[in-house]
């Protein structure tokens, strides 16, 4: 690898565990960062927002299982290299099914921890990607399709979906939670509008008012008001506010 090292992601609902494992993993020669998600919903967040080249994953889990959460991650443009972590060894035929490089058995061993790493360090280095990666915490500018996901609160039905980052048409502000707008439905989601903005900037959306964020690649109409201001159309027929400053910045993006 052409890298100083790799970039690990460790997630195990079990506080205690998760950093005994962050540990092993900071100790070994082949990593250069590690970052940890106690919950399958910080875990897709993270990967969502950098990229990590081996997810150490804890089998059992809440919300998402580690089978379930493996086949999101496998769906990235660029998917990581799996590496399973279990008390059982049930899941160890579905695991390798996924084409997971290693399966761990708790209490883990720091030697089967750097083996794990050093399968990883090989499969990268046989990959050779053709350009940097950039860190996981760094700001994401890369295109990837619809695999990049955002882990919502179900309102009716309760639970996490994983919602398709294109399905989403508009972000609004709702207190402390932002009120999602999507192909599939309305969703909660704990945060700001400027959480919204920053990370989604570069993906089309827009801050088109003080309550709104707004995916400007599903908007299909800027319709000017009287008093100078606009409404935003998007293809399922709703509509949001423009504020004034913002009207004719959106007519010319809409048409370029």
């Amino acid at each position: 690898m052409s890298d100083p090292g790799l970039t690990v992601l460790a997630v195990d609902d079990e506080r205690p565990q998760l950093e005994d494992l962050a540990r092993m993993l900071r100790a070994s020669r082949h990593v250069r960062e590690v970052l940890t998600a106690d919950s399958a919903h910080d875990a897709v967040r993270l990967a969502s927002r950098g990229r990590f080249d081996a997810i150490f994953l804890d089998v059992r889990m809440p919300e998402l299982d580690g089978l379930e959460l493996a086949r999101v991650f496998k769906a990235f443009a660029r998917p990581p290299a799996l590496v399973f972590v279990s008390a059982f060894d049930t899941a160890a035929v579905e695991a390798f099914e996924l084409r997971a490089l290693d399966y761990l058995m708790k209490p883990v061993a720091p030697h089967r921890v750097e083996e794990a790493l050093t399968r990883v360090a090989a499969e990268w280095a046989d990959a050779e990607p053709a350009e940097p990666r950039p860190a996981a915490s760094s700001r994401r500018t890369d295109e990837p399709g619809d695999s990049d996901v955002v882990p919502v609160d179900n309102i009716r039905g309760g639970g996490t979906r994983l919602l398709p980052r294109n399905s989403i048409l508009y972000f609004q502000a709702n207190g402390d939670y932002l009120r999602i707008f999507a192909d599939s439905g309305r969703y909660l989601l704990r945060g700001r509008l400027a959480d919204a903005e920053c990370r989604f900037e570069a993906h089309g959306f827009v801050r088109v008012h003080r309550q709104y964020v707004a995916n400007l690649r599903r908007a299909i109409e800027v319709r000017p008001l009287l008093n100078g201001t606009a409404v935003l159309r998007f293809e399922d027929g709703s509509e949001i506010p423009v504020a004034r400053r913002q009207v004719s910045e959106l007519r010319r993006w809409l048409h370029t």
